[in-house]
């Protein structure tokens, strides 16, 4: 026997010898089957949530002034906590939402609004 001819059945042994991988091996067991529909395989889809395109409530309605002097107003694009929603939550386009930081800001220096829970009246 030759060098080449010993490595080709070195090789031959060797692969014979060697486990299957990881991915070809069954489970073992009785080998008794699991009836179909026993455990999910998947998790189960969630409903698709359509969400409504969030719009500038001041571009829509044109009458709808914002003014620092009208609180009520103010207090939707503030949290509870008073600090200033941002315009992704809101819905506000730049414009109306620098106008409205501006009002809330106006209104806490006039008092009209608190700057936090604990000035609250």
């Amino acid at each position: 026997m030759n060098m080449a001819e010993d490595a080709v059945s070195n090789n031959e042994t060797t692969s014979e010898r060697r486990p299957a991988p990881a991915g070809d091996r069954r489970p073992s067991g009785d080998g008794e089957r699991r009836p179909a529909g026993d455990g999910d395989r998947r998790p189960a889809r969630r409903p698709r949530v359509v969400r409504r395109r969030k719009f500038c409530k001041f571009c829509a309605d044109t009458s709808m002034q914002i003014d620092h002097k009208n609180p009520d107003l103010l207090k939707q694009f503030i949290t509870e906590r008073y600090k200033i929603l941002p315009s992704r939550v809101t819905g506000t386009c730049a414009k109306h939402q620098r106008a409205v930081t501006t009002a809330i800001k106006r209104a806490r220096d006039l008092a009209l609004l608190p700057f936090t829970p604990l000035h609250h009246d």
